[in-house]
């Protein structure tokens, strides 16, 4: 008789080169499995004997296994993307006391406690930002996983919020927090990084994908005002392109991006809607100086910590960015308080108030 609570979750978007999702899927799992170290080292996934405690499985494709971390057994999946990824959720996940989909998505059928994450609502605040096939069927998807869902967790106050207004449902509050390699780079790392780039001495950073509502072009406005060159990180997302004149460097490694935040002069985020908004947290963590729009779930865990300016306002930007370039002493002062602000955050906290959920559901953690 297994006397294990088996928590399954479904962990299919988790990609080594993902941005905010995989960061929240490995991270959480990470602290989760650290909570709970049920295994001996000659453990294997194969024992069948029973395990105190609690036992983790996650639902992953091929490509993402490699991203869980040790404690949390693999359930592998093909691989796929898009909608066909979050169908593919859909089918199940086997016996499980409680099935969490860390994206929202939760089976269509199966026993046991089921809890979903919400990371955004873009995809019913903006259709306009999606292509239109995908925004349907992720809207059908999403309103499954919200009326099916015994409790919903949301990212931030702000997506808290939205779920109420969009479907009626209350959400608890589990904050992302910085990578636990987010910290100051030292200097020799910064120039490394730098170097293998190709950067300049002095430049704007913009962590993220190429997409409508993180509105690059506002920043580019402004760099090209200062004349301070913007480099990007990340890929284009449904055909969107970036303005011309920017610094592409691609996808980034996570271990480069501590280097890749403390060489950079200051780390732009422009962006007029967000979930949570997790590249200035960690940017300020890595002690960089940072601007950001006012989107409500930014300023809830950034307030005090980051310069703002208003959203679209390309030359408020400007004047902003002119005044921490030629301040140092400024810019440091900025770069000071973000990581003071972001301090309190952390993955255990996170996966302390994610259990508290389970726990409210009569699930023993």
């Amino acid at each position: 008789m297994r006397n294990a609570t088996r928590l399954v979750f479904n962990a299919l978007p988790l990609d080594a080169q993902g941005g905010g999702v995989s960061t929240y899927i490995r991270e959480l799992l990470a602290a989760l499995a650290d909570r709970h170290p049920n295994r001996r080292p000659d453990d294997s996934v194969d024992d069948p004997s029973p395990r105190p405690g609690v036992e983790l499985i996650a639902a992953v494709r091929p490509s993402g296994s490699d991203q869980l971390p040790s404690g949390v057994d693999p359930l592998i999946r093909g691989e796929s993307t898009g909608v066909v990824r979050a169908i593919d959720g859909a089918r199940g996940v086997g016996p499980a006391d409680l099935v969490h989909g860390l994206d929202v998505d939760l089976p269509f059928w199966g026993k046991g406690r089921m809890v979903c994450t919400v990371h955004d609502l873009a995809i019913v605040d903006l259709p306009e930002t999606f292509p239109r096939l995908r925004a349907a069927g992720e809207r059908i998807l999403m309103g499954h996983a919200l009326r099916r869902a015994d409790a919903v967790v949301a990212v931030s106050a702000f997506t808290a919020e939205r779920v109420k207004v969009r479907f009626g449902r209350e959400a608890s509050v589990t904050p992302l927090a910085p990578g636990p390699g987010m910290a100051p780079p030292d200097s020799p790392e910064a120039e490394r990084v730098r170097a293998a780039y190709g950067l300049p001495e002095r430049f704007v950073l913009h962590v993220g994908n190429i997409e409508p509502r993180k509105d690059i072009a506002t920043l580019a406005a402004a760099c090209r005002i200062v004349a301070i060159p913007l480099v990007l990180t990340g890929h284009s997302l449904w055909g969107h392109r970036a303005p011309a004149g920017v610094v592409q460097v691609g996808t980034v490694p996570r271990g480069d991006l501590p280097g890749l935040y403390g060489a950079a002069t200051v780390v732009g985020y422009a962006s007029r809607y967000e979930g949570f908004g997790l590249p200035p947290i960690e940017a300020m963590a890595c002690g960089a100086a940072v601007v950001s729009t006012p989107v409500p779930s930014v300023t809830e865990a950034t307030v005090g910590g980051v310069e703002l300016f208003h959203p679209g306002d390309a030359d408020g930007l400007a004047t902003t960015l002119r005044r921490l370039m030629e301040d140092d002493e400024e810019r440091q002062e900025l770069a000071q308080r973000g990581r003071t602000k972001v301090a309190a955050l952390s993955w255990d906290g996170t996966a302390e108030l994610t259990e508290s959920v389970y726990r409210s559901l009569g699930v023993a953690i």
